[in-house]
């Protein structure tokens, strides 16, 4: 139990230094844990067989105090007999002095299993306090290894964090961010190269459609000319 006690002081020096050493305070507190449990069954069962015996010790010493006042009790009707006459003096006399020895041993037994009994209770009353106490120490250590299991992996987690942290180059980094820095670079160099290429393409295309437009629309007039020459509207467009 002082094992335990130090692992559980949070916050005091001693305890880290333990669960340092310890290769894992976790299994370790857990078995601890049900060894307690073991002590606590063979508790249960000592204060169960110790109050029995309270128990038993009480009847009996019911029972031989029932035997006294019965013995008690016979040696007055053997003595009642007699002075009635229905016995002789001796023989009731004799007997009723047996009857009182049998009284006065039952009732020494009584006392010596009132005594045990009592005996018994503060046993009983101390196996209880030592049983509640035992419950208490789990229920608190079971809460405490709850703690510890979180605290665990809280630092367990910050670990892996910190390690990852620790293994990443800023130097690496900032080399790296350069290099996405020219590549975005090179990327945007390059749709721009491909958009003046798709206009220049656009432009040739639009110069050689108008250019034809230009053609088809002086055809449509010349062709326009003539047929107003052929009705005799206006003179024929000279031939070029």
């Amino acid at each position: 139990m002082n094992i335990f006690r130090r692992i559980f002081k949070i916050g005091q020096a001693e305890t880290h230094s333990a669960i340092d050493q310890l290769e894992d305070p976790i299994k370790m507190t857990e078995q601890g844990i049900r060894d307690m449990k073991e002590d606590l069954e063979k508790s249960l069962r000592a204060l169960a067989e110790v109050k029995a015996m309270a128990i038993r010790a009480r009847n009996d010493a019911d029972q031989y105090q029932s035997k006294a006042a019965d013995y008690e009790n016979k040696a007055v009707q053997l003595l009642q007999r007699a002075h009635k006459g229905d016995l002789e003096t001796t023989e009731a006399d004799r007997l009723a002095g047996e009857a009182l020895l049998k009284k006065e041993e039952n009732g020494k037994l009584s006392e010596n299993a009132k005594s045990d009994q009592e005996r018994f209770e503060k046993s009983v009353k101390q196996l209880d306090a030592s049983v509640k106490n035992l419950r208490s120490t789990i229920s608190k250590w079971e809460n405490e290894l709850k703690t510890l299991k979180s605290r665990v992996t809280v630092s367990n987690a910050t670990k892996t964090i910190n390690k990852q942290l620790a293994q990443i180059d800023s130097s690496s980094t900032v080399t790296l961010l350069e290099r996405m820095k020219e590549k975005v670079a090179v990327e945007e160099a390059l749709a721009e190269s491909y958009g003046e290429i798709a206009h220049e393409s656009r432009s040739v295309d639009e110069e050689i459609d108008k250019a034809l437009q230009h053609s088809e629309v002086k055809r449509a007039s010349d062709d326009v000319a003539t047929l107003k020459a052929k009705l005799g509207l206006a003179q024929a467009p000279a031939q070029e």
